[in-house]
Protein backbone atom coordinates (compact mmCIF):
# COMPACT_ATOMS: atom_id res chain seq x y z
CA UNK A 1 0.00 0.00 0.00
CA UNK A 2 1.46 3.35 -1.03
CA UNK A 3 1.49 6.14 1.42
CA UNK A 4 1.55 8.82 -0.59
CA UNK A 5 -0.60 9.32 -4.30
CA UNK A 6 0.32 12.42 -6.48
CA UNK A 7 -1.97 11.96 -9.72
CA UNK A 8 -2.35 13.55 -12.59
CA UNK A 9 0.64 16.01 -13.04
CA UNK A 10 3.14 16.29 -15.51
CA UNK A 11 5.85 14.29 -14.26
CA UNK A 12 9.53 15.64 -15.89
CA UNK A 13 11.67 13.11 -14.35
CA UNK A 14 15.31 15.24 -13.83
CA UNK A 15 16.71 13.21 -16.78
CA UNK A 16 16.18 15.64 -19.52
CA UNK A 17 13.38 13.50 -21.01
CA UNK A 18 9.94 14.70 -22.32
CA UNK A 19 7.73 15.31 -19.80
CA UNK A 20 3.99 13.17 -19.51
CA UNK A 21 1.33 12.98 -17.65
CA UNK A 22 1.48 10.51 -15.27
CA UNK A 23 0.85 9.10 -11.58
CA UNK A 24 3.40 8.88 -9.05
CA UNK A 25 3.39 6.35 -5.80
CA UNK A 26 5.58 6.77 -3.09
CA UNK A 27 6.25 4.08 -0.42
CA UNK A 28 8.35 3.77 2.42
CA UNK A 29 10.38 7.33 1.32
CA UNK A 30 10.88 5.98 -2.40
CA UNK A 31 9.24 6.12 -5.59
CA UNK A 32 7.29 2.64 -5.94
CA UNK A 33 5.43 3.60 -9.23
CA UNK A 34 5.40 5.63 -12.14
CA UNK A 35 2.13 5.81 -14.99
CA UNK A 36 -1.45 6.24 -15.43
CA UNK A 37 -3.92 5.15 -13.29
CA UNK A 38 -0.98 3.71 -10.91
CA UNK A 39 -2.05 1.50 -8.09
CA UNK A 40 -2.41 2.88 -4.87
CA UNK A 41 -5.83 2.26 -3.06
CA UNK A 42 -5.18 3.45 0.73
CA UNK A 43 -2.63 5.94 0.21
CA UNK A 44 -2.94 8.36 3.44
CA UNK A 45 -2.13 11.09 1.24
CA UNK A 46 -3.37 12.23 -2.33
CA UNK A 47 -2.24 15.07 -3.89
CA UNK A 48 -3.94 15.94 -7.25
CA UNK A 49 -1.49 17.82 -9.23
CA UNK A 50 -3.64 17.87 -12.15
CA UNK A 51 -1.94 21.03 -14.52
CA UNK A 52 1.52 21.58 -12.33
CA UNK A 53 4.62 19.71 -12.65
CA UNK A 54 6.15 17.04 -10.61
CA UNK A 55 10.09 17.14 -11.05
CA UNK A 56 12.65 15.95 -8.71
CA UNK A 57 13.59 17.90 -5.39
CA UNK A 58 16.17 20.31 -6.34
CA UNK A 59 20.22 19.59 -5.88
CA UNK A 60 21.73 22.81 -4.10
CA UNK A 61 25.81 21.86 -4.02
CA UNK A 62 26.75 25.59 -2.88
CA UNK A 63 25.61 26.62 0.58
CA UNK A 64 26.46 27.14 4.20
CA UNK A 65 23.77 25.54 6.20
CA UNK A 66 26.47 24.36 8.60
CA UNK A 67 25.40 26.80 11.48
CA UNK A 68 21.39 27.69 10.32
CA UNK A 69 20.67 23.90 10.15
CA UNK A 70 21.25 23.76 14.10
CA UNK A 71 18.42 26.45 15.19
CA UNK A 72 16.44 26.00 11.50
CA UNK A 73 15.66 22.33 10.30
CA UNK A 74 14.00 23.56 7.32
CA UNK A 75 16.96 25.62 5.73
CA UNK A 76 14.65 28.39 5.12
CA UNK A 77 13.79 29.77 2.59
CA UNK A 78 15.39 27.25 0.22
CA UNK A 79 12.62 24.08 0.43
CA UNK A 80 10.04 27.14 -0.28
CA UNK A 81 12.18 27.09 -3.66
CA UNK A 82 11.72 23.71 -4.31
CA UNK A 83 15.66 22.62 -2.65
CA UNK A 84 15.31 19.24 -1.40
CA UNK A 85 19.03 18.25 -0.82
CA UNK A 86 21.66 20.89 0.32
CA UNK A 87 25.61 20.92 0.57
CA UNK A 88 27.14 22.58 3.14
CA UNK A 89 30.80 23.11 3.74
CA UNK A 90 32.04 25.18 0.89
CA UNK A 91 35.20 27.54 -0.10
CA UNK A 92 36.88 25.89 3.18
CA UNK A 93 34.64 27.07 5.89
CA UNK A 94 33.49 25.23 8.49
CA UNK A 95 32.63 25.08 12.23
CA UNK A 96 34.51 21.68 12.61
CA UNK A 97 36.70 19.76 12.91
CA UNK A 98 38.13 22.62 15.36
CA UNK A 99 37.04 22.57 18.86
CA UNK A 100 35.66 25.00 21.51
CA UNK A 101 38.94 27.03 22.03
CA UNK A 102 38.59 28.16 18.55
CA UNK A 103 34.77 29.63 18.67
CA UNK A 104 35.69 32.45 18.71
CA UNK A 105 38.00 33.22 15.91
CA UNK A 106 35.70 31.06 13.88
CA UNK A 107 32.73 33.01 14.37
CA UNK A 108 34.27 36.04 13.87
CA UNK A 109 35.27 34.83 10.10
CA UNK A 110 32.45 33.13 9.45
CA UNK A 111 30.48 36.86 10.71
CA UNK A 112 33.12 38.91 8.26
CA UNK A 113 34.01 36.02 5.31
CA UNK A 114 30.31 34.64 4.84
CA UNK A 115 28.36 37.42 6.44
CA UNK A 116 26.40 35.41 9.41
CA UNK A 117 25.45 37.54 11.90
CA UNK A 118 27.67 37.52 14.92
CA UNK A 119 24.90 37.62 17.41
CA UNK A 120 23.23 34.25 15.98
CA UNK A 121 26.49 32.39 15.94
CA UNK A 122 27.13 33.12 19.80
CA UNK A 123 23.35 32.48 20.73
CA UNK A 124 22.41 29.42 18.09
CA UNK A 125 25.46 27.43 18.58
CA UNK A 126 26.87 25.33 21.26
CA UNK A 127 30.41 25.19 20.04
CA UNK A 128 31.45 22.28 22.60
CA UNK A 129 32.03 19.46 19.41
CA UNK A 130 35.13 17.16 19.53
CA UNK A 131 36.17 17.09 15.70
CA UNK A 132 33.61 17.09 12.43
CA UNK A 133 31.83 13.85 13.72
CA UNK A 134 30.59 14.96 17.19
CA UNK A 135 29.32 18.10 14.90
CA UNK A 136 27.41 16.27 12.21
CA UNK A 137 25.79 13.72 14.41
CA UNK A 138 23.99 16.42 16.16
CA UNK A 139 22.18 16.91 12.79
CA UNK A 140 21.07 13.04 12.47
CA UNK A 141 17.74 12.85 12.60
CA UNK A 142 16.79 16.25 13.36
CA UNK A 143 16.61 17.90 9.63
CA UNK A 144 14.04 18.56 7.17
CA UNK A 145 16.25 18.52 4.11
CA UNK A 146 18.96 16.36 3.00
CA UNK A 147 21.81 17.29 3.76
CA UNK A 148 25.51 16.79 3.14
CA UNK A 149 28.87 18.94 4.30
CA UNK A 150 32.41 19.44 2.58
CA UNK A 151 35.41 19.56 5.42
CA UNK A 152 36.76 22.99 5.50
CA UNK A 153 40.61 23.48 4.63
CA UNK A 154 40.19 26.87 7.31
CA UNK A 155 38.81 24.54 10.11
CA UNK A 156 41.33 21.80 9.49
CA UNK A 157 44.13 24.53 9.77
CA UNK A 158 43.09 26.49 12.87
CA UNK A 159 42.61 23.25 14.65
CA UNK A 160 46.28 21.90 13.85
CA UNK A 161 48.22 25.13 13.75
CA UNK A 162 46.15 27.45 16.17
CA UNK A 163 46.96 31.02 16.14
CA UNK A 164 49.63 30.22 13.37
CA UNK A 165 47.40 29.12 10.99
CA UNK A 166 47.85 31.76 9.14
CA UNK A 167 51.80 30.91 8.41
CA UNK A 168 53.66 28.38 6.25
CA UNK A 169 52.86 24.84 7.21
CA UNK A 170 55.68 22.62 8.23
CA UNK A 171 55.35 18.83 6.39
CA UNK A 172 54.16 17.26 9.76
CA UNK A 173 51.74 19.80 9.99
CA UNK A 174 50.41 19.35 6.38
CA UNK A 175 50.32 15.32 7.22
CA UNK A 176 48.05 15.69 10.76
CA UNK A 177 45.93 18.06 8.08
CA UNK A 178 45.66 15.66 5.52
CA UNK A 179 44.78 13.09 8.58
CA UNK A 180 42.21 15.19 9.87
CA UNK A 181 40.82 15.52 6.42
CA UNK A 182 40.86 11.58 6.31
CA UNK A 183 38.92 11.27 9.39
CA UNK A 184 36.50 13.62 8.74
CA UNK A 185 35.51 12.07 5.16
CA UNK A 186 35.72 8.33 7.05
CA UNK A 187 32.93 10.16 9.26
CA UNK A 188 30.34 11.56 6.35
CA UNK A 189 32.09 14.62 5.12
CA UNK A 190 31.49 14.44 1.19
CA UNK A 191 34.86 15.68 0.38
CA UNK A 192 36.91 18.94 0.77
CA UNK A 193 36.63 22.41 -0.18
CA UNK A 194 39.51 25.39 0.23
CA UNK A 195 39.59 29.08 -1.46
CA UNK A 196 42.54 31.16 -2.35
CA UNK A 197 40.56 34.30 -2.92
CA UNK A 198 41.93 36.99 -2.28
CA UNK A 199 38.45 38.64 -1.02
CA UNK A 200 38.43 36.24 1.43
CA UNK A 201 39.12 37.76 5.16
CA UNK A 202 38.86 37.07 8.58
CA UNK A 203 37.09 38.62 11.35
CA UNK A 204 40.68 40.45 11.80
CA UNK A 205 40.93 41.70 8.29
CA UNK A 206 43.80 39.42 7.81
CA UNK A 207 43.63 36.73 4.93
CA UNK A 208 41.86 33.33 6.32
CA UNK A 209 43.93 30.59 6.89
CA UNK A 210 43.65 28.48 4.06
CA UNK A 211 44.88 31.66 1.83
CA UNK A 212 48.23 30.41 3.69
CA UNK A 213 48.43 27.21 2.32
CA UNK A 214 50.79 26.12 -0.55
CA UNK A 215 50.26 24.58 -3.82
CA UNK A 216 51.89 21.11 -2.50
CA UNK A 217 49.69 21.58 0.60
CA UNK A 218 46.40 21.67 -1.45
CA UNK A 219 47.54 18.66 -3.61
CA UNK A 220 48.21 17.00 -0.36
CA UNK A 221 45.16 17.24 1.42
CA UNK A 222 43.22 16.40 -1.86
CA UNK A 223 44.85 13.27 -2.13
CA UNK A 224 43.35 12.73 1.76
CA UNK A 225 39.84 12.12 0.16
CA UNK A 226 40.99 9.88 -2.47
CA UNK A 227 40.74 6.20 0.03
CA UNK A 228 36.99 7.52 0.70
CA UNK A 229 34.51 6.74 -1.63
CA UNK A 230 32.00 9.04 -2.93
CA UNK A 231 34.26 12.04 -2.15
CA UNK A 232 34.19 15.58 -3.93
CA UNK A 233 36.58 18.70 -4.15
CA UNK A 234 35.66 21.94 -4.22
CA UNK A 235 37.64 25.45 -4.54
CA UNK A 236 37.93 28.97 -5.06
CA UNK A 237 40.95 30.39 -6.57
CA UNK A 238 42.40 34.23 -7.73
CA UNK A 239 41.48 33.29 -11.16
CA UNK A 240 37.44 32.31 -10.74
CA UNK A 241 37.08 36.05 -10.21
CA UNK A 242 39.62 37.52 -12.84
CA UNK A 243 40.03 34.94 -15.49
CA UNK A 244 42.95 31.54 -14.67
CA UNK A 245 46.71 31.90 -15.40
CA UNK A 246 48.36 28.97 -16.81
CA UNK A 247 49.87 27.65 -12.60
CA UNK A 248 46.12 27.74 -11.37
CA UNK A 249 44.99 25.69 -14.44
CA UNK A 250 47.81 23.36 -13.36
CA UNK A 251 47.09 23.55 -9.92
CA UNK A 252 43.63 22.64 -10.22
CA UNK A 253 44.60 19.32 -12.59
CA UNK A 254 46.84 18.27 -9.51
CA UNK A 255 43.98 18.79 -7.03
CA UNK A 256 41.91 16.58 -9.48
CA UNK A 257 44.28 14.52 -9.95
CA UNK A 258 45.70 13.71 -6.73
CA UNK A 259 42.17 13.35 -5.45
CA UNK A 260 41.07 11.28 -8.32
CA UNK A 261 38.07 13.41 -8.14
CA UNK A 262 36.36 15.80 -9.38
CA UNK A 263 37.29 19.67 -9.13
CA UNK A 264 34.14 21.99 -8.66
CA UNK A 265 35.00 25.91 -8.91
CA UNK A 266 32.84 28.99 -7.90
CA UNK A 267 31.37 30.41 -9.56
CA UNK A 268 31.11 31.56 -13.63
CA UNK A 269 29.52 34.44 -14.71
CA UNK A 270 28.12 34.85 -18.35
CA UNK A 271 26.95 37.65 -19.77
CA UNK A 272 26.02 39.20 -23.05
CA UNK A 273 28.17 42.21 -22.99
CA UNK A 274 31.28 39.61 -23.33
CA UNK A 275 29.75 37.19 -25.17
CA UNK A 276 33.45 35.41 -25.04
CA UNK A 277 34.41 36.06 -21.75
CA UNK A 278 33.41 32.73 -19.93
CA UNK A 279 35.11 30.64 -22.61
CA UNK A 280 38.42 31.61 -21.13
CA UNK A 281 37.31 30.33 -18.26
CA UNK A 282 35.82 27.16 -19.22
CA UNK A 283 39.68 26.73 -21.10
CA UNK A 284 40.60 25.29 -17.63
CA UNK A 285 38.62 22.24 -18.15
CA UNK A 286 39.86 21.20 -21.04
CA UNK A 287 43.45 21.58 -20.01
CA UNK A 288 42.51 19.45 -16.87
CA UNK A 289 40.43 17.07 -19.46
CA UNK A 290 44.04 16.66 -21.43
CA UNK A 291 45.73 15.77 -18.64
CA UNK A 292 42.56 13.03 -17.18
CA UNK A 293 41.50 15.39 -14.63
CA UNK A 294 38.26 16.64 -14.59
CA UNK A 295 37.31 20.59 -13.69
CA UNK A 296 33.90 21.91 -13.60
CA UNK A 297 32.49 25.30 -13.08
CA UNK A 298 29.93 26.53 -10.91
CA UNK A 299 27.53 28.68 -12.43
CA UNK A 300 25.01 31.26 -11.38
CA UNK A 301 21.59 30.62 -13.58
CA UNK A 302 20.58 34.37 -12.67
CA UNK A 303 21.63 37.89 -12.28
CA UNK A 304 21.71 38.35 -8.48
CA UNK A 305 21.77 41.77 -6.68
CA UNK A 306 22.98 42.59 -3.71
CA UNK A 307 21.92 44.90 -0.79
CA UNK A 308 24.22 47.57 1.46
CA UNK A 309 23.19 48.83 4.39
CA UNK A 310 25.19 50.86 6.89
CA UNK A 311 24.71 48.53 9.78
CA UNK A 312 26.56 45.74 7.79
CA UNK A 313 28.57 48.15 6.69
CA UNK A 314 30.02 45.44 4.31
CA UNK A 315 31.14 47.45 0.98
CA UNK A 316 30.87 50.76 2.47
CA UNK A 317 33.96 49.89 4.68
CA UNK A 318 36.12 49.66 1.89
CA UNK A 319 35.72 53.30 0.87
CA UNK A 320 38.89 55.03 2.09
CA UNK A 321 38.56 56.19 5.45
CA UNK A 322 35.23 55.00 6.38
CA UNK A 323 36.73 51.99 8.06
CA UNK A 324 36.77 52.97 11.84
CA UNK A 325 33.35 54.42 11.54
CA UNK A 326 31.91 51.13 10.19
CA UNK A 327 33.37 49.20 13.17
CA UNK A 328 32.08 51.56 15.79
CA UNK A 329 28.98 50.16 17.41
CA UNK A 330 25.47 51.11 16.65
CA UNK A 331 25.21 53.47 18.58
CA UNK A 332 28.52 55.49 18.28
CA UNK A 333 28.49 54.58 14.43
CA UNK A 334 25.06 56.72 14.48
CA UNK A 335 26.75 59.50 16.47
CA UNK A 336 29.71 59.63 13.96
CA UNK A 337 27.06 59.47 11.35
CA UNK A 338 25.22 62.56 12.59
CA UNK A 339 28.07 64.57 12.92
CA UNK A 340 28.47 67.32 9.82
CA UNK A 341 32.68 67.02 9.49
CA UNK A 342 32.37 63.17 9.92
CA UNK A 343 30.03 63.64 7.16
CA UNK A 344 32.11 65.63 4.84
CA UNK A 345 34.96 63.26 5.45
CA UNK A 346 33.39 60.20 4.66
CA UNK A 347 32.06 61.80 1.38
CA UNK A 348 35.46 63.05 0.29
CA UNK A 349 37.00 59.84 0.70
CA UNK A 350 33.94 58.03 -0.70
CA UNK A 351 34.38 60.48 -4.46
CA UNK A 352 38.71 59.91 -4.07
CA UNK A 353 40.66 58.35 -6.60
CA UNK A 354 41.87 56.36 -3.79
CA UNK A 355 38.22 54.65 -3.94
CA UNK A 356 39.13 52.76 -7.09
CA UNK A 357 35.79 50.63 -8.65
CA UNK A 358 34.11 51.71 -5.16
CA UNK A 359 34.03 55.58 -6.22
CA UNK A 360 30.72 55.05 -8.08
CA UNK A 361 29.28 54.49 -4.97
CA UNK A 362 29.81 58.23 -4.41
CA UNK A 363 26.66 58.90 -6.42
CA UNK A 364 24.58 58.71 -3.85
CA UNK A 365 21.50 59.74 -6.04
CA UNK A 366 21.34 56.48 -8.10
CA UNK A 367 21.25 54.39 -4.43
CA UNK A 368 17.39 52.95 -4.46
CA UNK A 369 15.61 52.91 -1.01
CA UNK A 370 14.79 48.99 -1.25
CA UNK A 371 13.23 48.76 2.48
CA UNK A 372 12.97 51.41 4.97
CA UNK A 373 11.57 51.25 8.56
CA UNK A 374 11.00 54.17 10.49
CA UNK A 375 7.03 55.39 9.76
CA UNK A 376 8.69 58.96 8.46
CA UNK A 377 10.57 56.75 5.32
CA UNK A 378 7.77 54.76 4.48
CA UNK A 379 6.91 57.27 1.30
CA UNK A 380 10.71 56.76 -0.14
CA UNK A 381 10.62 53.22 0.00
CA UNK A 382 11.08 51.88 -3.28
CA UNK A 383 12.16 55.23 -5.05
CA UNK A 384 16.16 56.54 -5.51
CA UNK A 385 17.61 58.97 -3.15
CA UNK A 386 17.97 61.53 -5.99
CA UNK A 387 13.82 61.14 -5.94
CA UNK A 388 13.34 61.96 -2.55
CA UNK A 389 15.94 64.79 -2.58
CA UNK A 390 13.81 66.37 -5.21
CA UNK A 391 10.39 65.61 -3.49
CA UNK A 392 12.55 67.25 -0.41
CA UNK A 393 12.72 70.46 -2.27
CA UNK A 394 16.52 69.81 -2.64
CA UNK A 395 19.42 69.39 -0.17
CA UNK A 396 22.78 66.96 -0.26
CA UNK A 397 22.05 63.53 -1.59
CA UNK A 398 24.44 62.29 0.79
CA UNK A 399 22.79 64.35 3.82
CA UNK A 400 19.38 63.46 2.69
CA UNK A 401 20.56 59.57 2.44
CA UNK A 402 22.42 59.19 5.67
CA UNK A 403 19.03 61.40 7.83
CA UNK A 404 17.09 58.39 6.09
CA UNK A 405 19.19 55.65 7.84
CA UNK A 406 19.75 57.37 10.90
CA UNK A 407 16.12 57.30 10.99
CA UNK A 408 15.85 53.14 10.41
CA UNK A 409 19.20 53.17 13.17
CA UNK A 410 21.25 51.65 10.30
CA UNK A 411 18.58 48.88 8.70
CA UNK A 412 17.58 51.00 5.17
CA UNK A 413 17.85 48.21 2.77
CA UNK A 414 20.33 49.97 -0.10
CA UNK A 415 20.90 48.82 -3.78
CA UNK A 416 23.68 49.96 -5.69
CA UNK A 417 21.46 48.69 -8.99
CA UNK A 418 21.49 45.42 -10.97
CA UNK A 419 22.78 44.52 -14.43
CA UNK A 420 19.51 44.44 -16.83
CA UNK A 421 19.49 41.57 -18.82
CA UNK A 422 18.44 41.01 -21.87
CA UNK A 423 17.31 37.88 -24.06
CA UNK A 424 20.62 37.53 -25.07
CA UNK A 425 22.27 37.01 -21.99
CA UNK A 426 19.42 34.58 -20.68
CA UNK A 427 20.05 32.72 -24.60
CA UNK A 428 24.08 32.43 -23.64
CA UNK A 429 23.29 31.33 -20.41
CA UNK A 430 21.80 28.99 -21.54
CA UNK A 431 24.21 27.45 -23.91
CA UNK A 432 26.61 27.31 -21.09
CA UNK A 433 24.03 25.40 -18.84
CA UNK A 434 24.03 22.69 -21.30
CA UNK A 435 27.82 22.56 -21.58
CA UNK A 436 29.22 19.64 -20.08
CA UNK A 437 32.32 21.10 -18.20
CA UNK A 438 29.44 23.46 -16.18
CA UNK A 439 26.90 22.93 -13.32
CA UNK A 440 24.11 25.15 -12.14
CA UNK A 441 24.14 26.38 -8.75
CA UNK A 442 25.90 29.20 -6.47
CA UNK A 443 22.98 30.26 -4.29
CA UNK A 444 25.24 30.49 -1.47
CA UNK A 445 22.36 30.23 0.48
CA UNK A 446 22.79 30.54 4.12
CA UNK A 447 25.71 32.95 3.77
CA UNK A 448 25.62 36.70 3.07
CA UNK A 449 22.25 37.10 5.37
CA UNK A 450 22.47 41.10 5.12
CA UNK A 451 23.07 41.52 1.24
CA UNK A 452 21.42 39.15 -0.29
CA UNK A 453 18.66 35.63 -0.67
CA UNK A 454 20.21 33.62 -2.96
CA UNK A 455 18.08 30.79 -1.77
CA UNK A 456 15.57 32.22 -5.54
CA UNK A 457 18.02 30.73 -7.79
CA UNK A 458 15.98 27.89 -8.71
CA UNK A 459 12.36 29.91 -9.15
CA UNK A 460 14.30 32.41 -10.91
CA UNK A 461 15.45 30.17 -13.29
CA UNK A 462 12.22 28.33 -13.60
CA UNK A 463 10.29 32.11 -14.08
CA UNK A 464 13.23 33.76 -16.23
CA UNK A 465 14.91 31.16 -17.94
CA UNK A 466 12.00 29.11 -18.78
CA UNK A 467 8.74 30.98 -19.14
CA UNK A 468 9.70 34.58 -19.63
CA UNK A 469 12.49 33.55 -21.93
CA UNK A 470 11.79 30.39 -23.27
CA UNK A 471 15.26 30.31 -22.87
CA UNK A 472 15.24 26.32 -21.90
CA UNK A 473 12.75 23.93 -21.69
CA UNK A 474 10.89 23.22 -18.52
CA UNK A 475 12.51 19.38 -18.90
CA UNK A 476 16.02 21.25 -19.87
CA UNK A 477 15.88 23.58 -16.52
CA UNK A 478 14.73 20.45 -14.12
CA UNK A 479 17.35 19.02 -15.56
CA UNK A 480 19.99 21.30 -14.44
CA UNK A 481 18.28 21.96 -11.03
CA UNK A 482 18.12 18.20 -9.92
CA UNK A 483 20.11 15.30 -11.80
CA UNK A 484 23.35 17.86 -13.21
CA UNK A 485 23.84 18.37 -9.58
CA UNK A 486 23.20 15.06 -8.01
CA UNK A 487 25.30 13.11 -10.35
CA UNK A 488 28.31 15.13 -10.43
CA UNK A 489 28.00 14.89 -6.67
CA UNK A 490 27.36 11.07 -7.10
CA UNK A 491 24.42 11.20 -4.90
CA UNK A 492 22.91 7.61 -5.23
CA UNK A 493 19.05 7.23 -5.92
CA UNK A 494 18.34 11.07 -5.78
CA UNK A 495 18.18 13.82 -8.39
CA UNK A 496 15.15 11.68 -10.61
CA UNK A 497 11.92 10.61 -10.36
CA UNK A 498 12.62 6.71 -11.11
CA UNK A 499 11.44 4.02 -9.03
CA UNK A 500 13.91 2.94 -6.58
CA UNK A 501 14.63 6.47 -5.88
CA UNK A 502 13.95 8.11 -2.87
CA UNK A 503 11.08 10.23 -2.89
CA UNK A 504 12.65 13.98 -2.96
CA UNK A 505 9.90 15.63 -5.02
CA UNK A 506 8.31 19.15 -5.59
CA UNK A 507 5.09 20.03 -7.20
CA UNK A 508 4.93 23.56 -9.30
CA UNK A 509 2.98 25.37 -11.60
CA UNK A 510 4.95 26.60 -14.54
CA UNK A 511 2.50 29.52 -15.21
CA UNK A 512 3.15 30.64 -11.62
CA UNK A 513 6.67 29.67 -10.43
CA UNK A 514 8.56 32.58 -9.37
CA UNK A 515 10.14 34.77 -6.29
CA UNK A 516 8.97 37.24 -4.02
CA UNK A 517 10.67 40.38 -3.05
CA UNK A 518 13.43 40.40 -0.63
CA UNK A 519 12.46 41.58 2.82
CA UNK A 520 14.12 41.81 6.67
CA UNK A 521 13.19 39.19 8.85
CA UNK A 522 14.54 39.64 12.59
CA UNK A 523 14.18 35.26 13.30
CA UNK A 524 17.76 34.36 13.76
CA UNK A 525 19.03 33.74 16.90
CA UNK A 526 20.17 36.61 19.19
CA UNK A 527 17.89 39.17 17.46
CA UNK A 528 19.71 38.92 14.79
CA UNK A 529 17.97 40.10 11.14
CA UNK A 530 18.13 38.34 7.88
CA UNK A 531 16.91 39.11 3.58
CA UNK A 532 14.28 36.51 3.20
CA UNK A 533 12.64 36.01 0.01
CA UNK A 534 9.29 34.01 -0.38
CA UNK A 535 8.31 31.87 -3.45
CA UNK A 536 5.23 31.76 -5.62
CA UNK A 537 4.01 28.32 -7.17
CA UNK A 538 5.44 25.85 -5.63
CA UNK A 539 2.29 23.93 -4.38
CA UNK A 540 4.04 20.70 -2.24
CA UNK A 541 7.64 20.07 -1.73
CA UNK A 542 8.33 16.04 -0.44
CA UNK A 543 11.89 15.09 1.13
CA UNK A 544 11.82 10.93 1.70
CA UNK A 545 8.08 10.92 0.78
CA UNK A 546 7.03 12.95 3.78
CA UNK A 547 5.62 16.75 3.05
CA UNK A 548 7.87 19.52 4.68
CA UNK A 549 6.13 22.62 2.78
CA UNK A 550 3.23 23.20 1.35
CA UNK A 551 1.48 26.17 -0.39
CA UNK A 552 4.45 28.08 1.08
CA UNK A 553 4.27 27.09 4.69
CA UNK A 554 6.62 24.45 6.41
CA UNK A 555 4.82 21.88 8.00
CA UNK A 556 7.36 20.51 10.49
CA UNK A 557 8.21 17.30 9.80
CA UNK A 558 11.67 16.66 9.54
CA UNK A 559 12.51 13.43 7.50
CA UNK A 560 16.11 14.69 6.02
CA UNK A 561 18.99 12.22 5.70
CA UNK A 562 22.22 13.15 6.97
CA UNK A 563 24.29 12.73 3.55
CA UNK A 564 27.18 10.70 4.31
CA UNK A 565 30.05 9.68 1.68
CA UNK A 566 30.31 6.23 0.48
CA UNK A 567 26.52 5.09 2.00
CA UNK A 568 24.98 7.82 0.29
CA UNK A 569 27.64 8.86 -2.71
CA UNK A 570 29.62 7.08 -5.13
CA UNK A 571 32.61 7.86 -6.78
CA UNK A 572 32.29 9.98 -9.64
CA UNK A 573 34.16 9.20 -12.86
CA UNK A 574 36.65 11.81 -13.61
CA UNK A 575 36.21 10.95 -17.69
Amino acid sequence: MADLLIKGGLVVDGTGAPGRVADVAVTGGRVTGIGTGVAADGASDVVDATGLVVAPGFVDIHTHYDAQLFWDPTASPSPLHGVTTVVGGNCGFTLAPAGPEHAGYLMRMMARVEGMPLAALEAGLSWDWDGFADWRRRLDGRIAVNAGFLIGHSSVRRAVMGESAHEPAAGEQVDAMAALVREACAAGALGFSTSQAPTHNDGDGEPVPSRAASADELVALASAVRDVEGTTLELILAGCLNGFNDDEIDLMTRVSLAGGRPVNWNVLGVSAMNPTGHLSQLRASDVAAEKGARVVALTLPHTTSIRLSFLSGFVFDGLPGWRPVMALPPDERMKALADPSTRRRLAEGASSEEAGILRGLANWGRLELVETFAPQNAAFEGKKVAEVVEAKGGGDPFDVLLDIVLADELRTGLSPGAFQTTAEDWKLRAEVWRDPRTVVGGSDAGAHVDMMCGAIYSTALLAHGVREHEAVTVEEAVHQLSDVPARLYGLRDRGRIAEGFAADLVVFDPGQVGYRKERTRADLPGGAWRLYAEADGIESVFVNGACIARAGEFTGATPGTLLASGRDTETVSLC
